[in-house]
């Protein structure tokens, strides 16, 4: 069963004392005590980032490791992403993390874990890289395009309330069809993906939803069920 769970902003990263979204993300692995692996490769590796996460999945029932390409534990990344349960890749630039696992071959890795099982999670940057395409801050001033992956259809819009230019920008780029139609998700908000399919959409915060975002004459915009984990 090929999983992702797409993040628009929270987890251990953002929301260090609400672990309902990491908690719903552990959970979908089947195990008892998962194999977590961190990619931390957005944020350049950031040795904090890297020490926030063993710091907040110490307190879970899982086996937490992490992956930096700066200073890699193996020259076999391959077997060390196929024994993992679930990958989870943090935020920072998605132009620098797309650029290092293509160059890496990282990328062809993580399809293969994708297609064996193994959940893939990610949050900001590790929520758009699994999209076609999504808005990014990485060129520097302004939010602009950028092509990812391809694992899921369409594009991927994260920090959708958190941030007050991401919902206009990606309107805008609906519109002038720089960016094709897609799922735009709240801060506190998952959307978890089983094949190509939306399976549930998941929520640390009463408020936080995700979207359809697409082009019908005028962008518009269709509020999808969201199921608050706080009241499960």
């Amino acid at each position: 069963m090929r999983q992702i769970i797409a993040l628009g902003g929270g987890g251990f990263s953002m929301e260090p004392d609400n672990p309902l979204l990491d908690h719903y993300v552990l959970k979908q692995s089947k195990k008892s005590c998962p194999t977590v692996c961190f990619l931390p490769t957005a944020s350049g590796d950031s040795e904090s980032y890297i020490a926030r996460f063993y710091a907040s999945f110490h307190k879970y029932n899982c086996a937490a490791s992490h992956l930096s390409l700066f200073k890699p534990p193996t020259r076999d990344l391959e077997d060390f992403i196929l024994t993992k349960d679930i990958v989870y890749v943090g935020g920072g630039n998605t132009k620098n993390l797309l650029a290092l696992w293509k160059d890496w071959g990282l990328h062809i890795v993580l399809r293969k874990a994708w297609d064996q099982g193994v959940v893939l999670a990610g949050i900001s940057a590790g929520s758009i890289c699994w999209f076609e395409e999504g808005v990014t801050d990485s060129y520097g001033d302004g939010l602009e395009p950028i092509k990812c992956l391809g694992f899921l259809e369409g594009s991927n819009c994260p920090h959708y309330d958190g941030e007050i230019e991401r919902k206009p920008a990606f309107h805008q780029l609906i519109q002038s069809e720089k960016l094709c139609s897609g799922i735009a998700v709240d801060d506190g908000a998952g959307v978890h993906f089983i094949g190509q399919h939306i399976h549930k959409i998941v929520s640390s915060r009463a408020a936080s939803k995700a979207y359809r975002v697409f082009k019908k004459d005028t962008v518009r915009e269709q509020v999808l069920e969201t199921c608050y984990l706080g009241e499960l």
